[in-house]
């Protein structure tokens, strides 16, 4: 028996594409004259903080596009803001290094129209170490630490709309209640994403309770389990549909093929670095939560728009 083709797909929106991947190259930087960049006083007792959150996520978000040190971020800034003719401070190096460590990350995104249909996944990140050629031509250090970035994508908009960093010991499945935490209650969710990795009782019973149907493959020797909560009796009718469809075919059925979109999405993560410039855990989270702010303002001058052919 041959093997099917796979669909090829068109891009229907090609010209409005092509310009959003030029504006992504664009170097025209916008400040808001108005935006609050030194915070009103807190009334507390001690010395008041000189620059708001904003001004420094603005800061820091030019460090991680630009892969640049504090200091050249502190310069490259003051330079654009001479450029505009704005007269405001720049925080120094060390301000944005201690304010890194509790920054409060906007992670801004548009929201699809309808129901939400998020996407799971997670990866790896190299916090310390010698890199990949170091490591296979002499063996690499002993201590290499890496950080796992666990995301919920938008299928609709592409756009990130939850991330937890944590230790590369932490599990895939633990992370997916935390995910969905991050979503709104008052949002509705249409369905739940994930690899088999998140076959558990815990990742379907929280599915369940936000009202959403999980796509999640049962494991190759998954068995029934006790229909004792609604989740158990979802992922019931998905191992039996799976095994009277045959796998390939639940896939398919069940659009588990849309998981792809957040692996694309974790490519993109680390196309803005292999690896992590800060070097303690906090700091870490916070350069990630950019990296994601930043990913979904790209996202959100313009996405594909594809049909497949034939």
């Amino acid at each position: 028996m041959s093997r099917p083709i796979p669909p090829g797909y068109k891009t229907k929106n090609w010209p409005t594409y092509n310009e959003a991947l030029k504006q992504r190259g664009s170097l025209t930087i916008w400040f808001d004259p108005d935006m609050v960049w030194v915070p009103p006083p807190t009334g507390r007792r001690g010395r008041q903080p000189r620059y708001s959150d904003a001004a420094i996520q603005t800061c820091l978000t030019m460090k991680v596009l630009f892969g640049m040190a504090l200091r050249q971020t502190t310069g490259f800034v003051e330079s654009l803001l001479r450029l505009v003719g704005l007269h405001w401070t720049v925080p120094d190096f060390s301000t944005l290094s201690r304010r890194q460590k509790t920054l409060s990350v906007s992670i801004p995104y548009r929201g699809s129209h309808g129901s939400l249909n998020l996407l799971i996944d997670s990866t790896g990140i190299k916090a310390e170490g010698e890199g990949e050629w170091h490591a296979r031509k002499h063996g690499g250090a002993k201590r290499r630490l890496w950080r796992k970035i666990h995301i919920g994508v938008d299928e609709q908009t592409l756009e990130i709309r939850a991330i937890e960093i944590t230790g590369s010991n932490v599990g895939d499945a633990p992370m997916l209640p935390e995910l969905l935490d991050q979503i709104p209650a008052e949002v509705e969710l249409g369905s739940v994403t994930a690899d088999g990795a998140y076959d558990t009782r815990k990742c379907h019973d929280a599915v369940a309770d936000r009202g959403a149907y999980a796509v999640i493959p049962p494991r190759r020797n998954a068995k029934p389990w006790k229909p004792s909560t609604a989740g158990a009796i979802a992922r019931n009718e998905a191992l039996r549909a799976s095994k009277y469809l045959g796998r390939a075919i639940w896939r398919k059925w069940s659009g588990y093929h849309r998981r792809s979109r957040a692996e694309t999405k974790m490519h993109c993560v680390k196309l803005l670095g292999q690896s992590l410039m800060a070097r303690d855990f906090e700091r870490q989270v916070a350069e990630l939560q950019i990296r994601a702010a930043v990913l979904n303002g790209y996202t959100a001058l313009g996405i594909p728009v594809t049909e497949p052919m034939g």
